[in-house]
């Protein structure tokens, strides 16, 4: 079977704004443009077409989320909120979440996106999936969007694999550089969910993805977070998930594993200080893969977080699909040289410390 990608133009509509990076302007800010803006993501699209590897990839169409599949998740008056704010041309839905006119109708194609992804991989129409979705949802919480987030697509999904398709487990790898903190809170009580977010330590949300955020009542233990030490490359993600991940991954045995995928600990992103280039995500997909075959089937969906440079995404992105599709397009990443040769590439010694004590956690998983 083919890998699925999904990916809708309407994405690229959802409107920022003119912000200075992620904040607002304003005297004595000058207007510039928004860090979620849509280049990172149609410039990944468009290197898929260029490369040759998107006609190789099985289209999958999006659809909008309905209201039952959004309040499994986000209460009704966050729901309306969004809603009312439809038609206003620049305003923040919540914290650091613009929005423009229009915006409510994509993040519903948003969510809905994800929902659709993860229902051809569970029917067999695919072998697995990527959603490039836009606007993002790691960090939306029940009534709040959050962090660029209007509405949480992954826990969304995940949700809908559970109550709707009958699953009884899955489990999220969050490997953006901020801390998943929406996917965190749907399932803080659930065990049927795993969740894992490996991050920069104390980069966004402020003071949240502590290591001591295990999950609360029957959910306790089921909640994993790795807070990496900025300047974390290669090796220590790597090492991540070869002692934390995939031994996590093992212990629980989901049916289903949904990546929560920002390219944003990527070497030169302005919001994070990470030093992932295109082959470290193409060895963290490969090790994903690996276990998914193992223990669900090879049932996995990414769908697309963040990621603010326009330059290196499409290249973090491309090495992504090459490896969930098995196809090698033989187009080079020109950063990957400059970005690999990096100081402080293979794992540090207080990086595997964090790791070391991240291990630990896996043992408690029932």
């Amino acid at each position: 079977m083919a890998t699925g990608f999904l990916y809708h133009e309407l994405y690229m509509w959802h409107n920022t704004g003119n912000f200075a990076g992620p904040m607002p302007y304003g005297n004595p800010v000058q207007p510039f443009e928004h860090s979620e803006h849509p280049e990172t993501k149609r410039r990944f699209r468009n290197l898929l077409e260029v490369s040759g590897l998107l006609k190789q990839l099985l289209p999958l169409e999006a659809r909008p989320a309905t209201e039952e599949e959004i309040l499994r998740f986000h209460t009704r008056a966050h729901l309306e909120k969004i809603r009312s704010l439809n038609e206003h041309f620049g305003v923040d839905a919540g914290f650091f979440t613009p929005m423009g006119r229009g915006s409510f109708e994509i993040a519903l194609l948003s969510a809905g996106g994800v929902i659709e992804a993860v229902d051809a991989v569970l029917a067999g129409r695919v072998s697995n999936a990527y959603a490039l979705v836009r606007p993002p949802g790691h960090h939306a919480l029940r009534e709040l969007a959050m962090g660029f987030c209007i509405f949480g697509n992954a826990a969304i999904a995940g949700l809908h694999l559970l109550e709707a398709r009958k699953l009884n487990r899955i489990a999220f790898v969050d490997w953006d550089v901020h801390h998943g903190n929406g996917t965190q809170s749907a399932f803080w009580e659930d065990p049927r969910a795993l969740t894992i977010s490996m991050h920069q330590d104390n980069c966004f949300p402020p003071n949240s993805g502590h290591m001591s955020e295990r999950g609360g009542g029957r959910g306790e233990g089921y909640n994993i977070n790795i807070p990496l030490p900025p300047g974390s490359g290669i090796g220590a993600h790597e090492a991540v998930f070869d002692r934390v991940v995939v031994p996590a991954l093992r212990r629980f045995k989901p049916e289903f594993i949904i990546v929560p995928s920002g390219f944003d600990a990527g070497a030169y992103d302005p919001l994070g200080r990470q030093m992932m280039t295109s082959e470290g995500y193409r060895q963290l997909t490969h090790k994903l893969m690996a276990v998914a075959n193992e223990i669900c089937a090879g049932r996995l969906v990414l769908c697309h977080e963040g990621g603010y440079s326009a330059a290196t995404v499409p290249f973090f992105g491309l090495a992504v699909m090459e490896e969930l599709s098995g196809i090698r397009t033989g187009v080079n990443d020109p950063f990957a040289e400059m970005l690999g040769g990096l100081g402080g590439q293979a794992l540090q010694p207080h990086q595997e410390a964090v790791i070391d004590a991240a291990a630990e956690m896996v043992g408690k998983i029932k």
